[in-house]
């Protein structure tokens, strides 16, 4: 039997609204992968839609939890990063990254490291950010194998103008190579449309030069959580050694079916999206694209 794959989370607790761990560390396991965690912080509920929630800070507890592991002489088969609430914990990640590859190293893994750079959307940076928020996060995609930003943060990071769309093939393609050039290898752009009737993901390949794109007829409104939905199926996919244009397709099906289970239920959109549903069947689901 083929040895189980590990891939280490990094996100906040967001207790109730399915997003951050709440949703990674599901996902993730349902397709087989061992999933360590670290949380950076506890939260009652994500900040999107909800007021009053709580708030626990656990940047002083990321470094000594790598630490730890790496005096275990553990190996991972990737890190996986989500929202991160502040300068020094993008500062504390990028050591964790050098280190824990390093020690995944000595065990014979050379990891992956894939970020979701969570910070806006919608054109806006999140609230809770300063403006030199996107500068700090260009750090940490430098160091990474795969980003996966949605429209507003791939400008963001670019430091372009925003503009909702919809958008044409040689903008996003220009985004791409662009973000490409700041470092990581693979690129995937979220919440992307050429015709205001469809939404998905463009991909590009900086190694092989393959540009692909993978859509679903657009489903409205706007659910939180999809965005981590998207990048945890995603980075599941890509562990099983899909390619990243069938990681994409993989990640498109997965979130828009969660998305439409939710519409037809009726369910408040801050709650997150259903895709607990989807689990039994996400094997299949990368099974079947990675043929």
């Amino acid at each position: 039997m083929q040895k189980q794959k590990r891939a280490i989370a990094i996100h906040d607790i967001s207790c109730f609204g399915k997003c951050s761990l709440t949703v990674a560390l599901p996902v993730l396991s349902a397709a087989g992968i061992e999933t360590p965690v670290i949380p950076t912080a506890v939260l009652s509920t994500h900040t999107g839609g909800f007021t009053g929630f709580t708030y626990r800070d656990l940047t002083e507890d990321i470094r000594p939890v790598a630490d730890h592991w790496i005096s275990l002489e553990l190996g991972f088969d990737a890190v996986y990063t989500g929202f991160l609430g502040s300068f020094e914990q993008i500062n504390i990640v990028l050591d964790c990254f050098d280190l824990l590859k390093s020690s995944s190293e000595k065990q014979g893994i050379n990891p992956l490291i894939i970020v979701d750079p969570v910070m806006a959307d919608d054109g806006k940076l999140y609230t809770i950010f300063s403006e030199n928020f996107p500068r700090e996060m260009r750090k940490l995609c430098a160091k990474a194998d795969v980003i996966v930003p949605n429209i507003t943060e791939a400008s963001l990071l670019l430091d372009i103008p925003y503009h909702n769309g919809p958008h044409t093939e040689k903008e996003i393609s220009d985004m791409m190579l662009a973000l490409s050039k700041l470092g990581p290898e693979q690129i995937v752009i979220t919440g992307v449309s050429y015709d205001g009737e469809h939404l998905g993901a463009a991909s590009y390949n900086a190694r092989t030069g393959e540009t692909a794109y993978a859509y679903a007829k657009r489903i409205d409104p706007m659910y939180h959580g999809t965005g981590d939905v998207f990048a945890s199926a995603l980075s599941a996919a890509l562990l099983h050694q899909a390619d990243l244009a069938q990681a994409c397709e993989v990640a498109v099906s997965f979130t828009v079916a969660a998305i439409a289970r939710t519409k037809a239920a009726g369910t408040d959109r801050r709650f997150g999206v259903n895709f607990e549903e989807g689990l039994a069947g996400l094997r299949d689901l990368i099974a079947n694209k990675n043929l």
